[in-house]
């Protein structure tokens, strides 16, 4: 037997159904929800971002949600830090520690750890948002391609934050370790049962173009228009995210709200599938089928079984 804390994860892509899940696992398992998504984390920003509801919160504790301002920046390394004081506090109180999210690099981050890196250079930052806003996320992506096109391939030219990224770790002469963040190898801190969520493609990207005119007619265009009265850049990263880049350009008159809808939900299918794609590479994760389970209850049942066949306990 380990003697290494266990810690449970929920991971898969976005509309899949992972806090239903966790909800329902909370009738049955006595659990505290950590959550992993690198959008959620942002107070002020509720319309497209999917957090718990107020029922879903009240039946199971939701943390790291609504916890920095949209001009704040929320990494992994401090997602790694936050989750490990949480994971602790929740094992002392008697509950199991679930980790619930679709950020893949948060989780990876907390089970392997990341190596050191260049430190953020937040001039450097606010020069490629101002080229972004300029010319468009595609010019950051090709002067990404022109300096490592092997990393440049890796990464989508719509994947602002991590091109962005790229480029400042190659200025701070980081060439030799570009290609592949480095992650800590060995047992990690924990011991984890790691569960990934799936669901027919053609089915998810179905509820994908539903969610998103749910999330414009909740009111996603006013919100944003309220986050930039108030001060906010539009080039924050924050606001690069999918749904509120689009509606940014509807409330700076660059873009019409049709076009708008289209253009996010079309982004958010393929985030989903890069979602997919990353996760499905990460080691030791078992997979369900959520809709093949029986909905969120049925893959609860099935994640309590394997729990408990792990002797998998609070």
């Amino acid at each position: 037997m380990s003697d290494r804390p266990d810690l449970v994860v929920i991971a898969g892509p976005t509309g899949v159904g992972k806090t239903a899940v966790a909800v329902a696992l909370a009738v049955r398992v006595p659990i505290e929800v950590i959550g992993a998504d690198s959008r959620q984390v942002y107070r002020g920003m509720d319309a497209a971002t999917g957090k718990p509801t107020a029922a879903e919160r009240a039946a199971v504790p939701h943390h790291l949600i609504d916890v920095v301002d949209p001009d704040d920046r929320y990494q992994a390394a401090r997602f790694r830090a936050d989750a490990a004081l949480l994971i602790d506090a929740i094992r002392a109180r008697g509950r199991l520690p679930v980790v619930v999210g679709g950020t893949g690099l948060y989780v990876r981050a907390l089970l392997r750890g990341l190596d050191p890196a260049p430190p953020a250079d937040p001039g450097f930052r606010r020069a490629l948002a101002t080229l972004a806003a300029r010319e468009g996320r595609t010019a950051l992506h090709a002067r990404l391609s022109a300096a490592a096109p092997e990393a440049a391939r890796r990464l989508h030219p719509n994947d602002q934050v991590r091109v962005v990224r790229a480029l400042e770790v190659l200025r701070a002469g980081g060439a030799a370790v570009l290609e592949q963040t480095r992650w800590t190898r060995g047992d990690g801190p924990y011991a984890v049962a790691y569960f990934g969520l799936s669901a027919d493609r053609a089915a998810l990207a179905r509820r994908l173009r539903a969610r998103a005119v749910a999330f414009v007619a909740a009111g996603l265009a006013a919100e944003v228009e309220r986050l930039l009265a108030r001060g906010y850049d539009p080039a924050l990263p924050a606001l690069g995210s999918i749904g509120y880049r689009e509606f940014v350009q509807v409330a700076l008159g660059r873009l019409g709200p049709e076009e708008a809808l289209r253009r996010m939900q079309r982004d958010t299918v393929r985030y989903a599938k890069r979602q997919g794609t990353w996760f499905r590479r990460e080691p030791g994760v078992s997979w369900l089928d959520v809709d093949a389970a029986g909905g969120a209850a049925g893959a609860a049942r099935a994640i309590e079984a394997a729990l408990r066949a792990r002797g998998v306990r609070a």
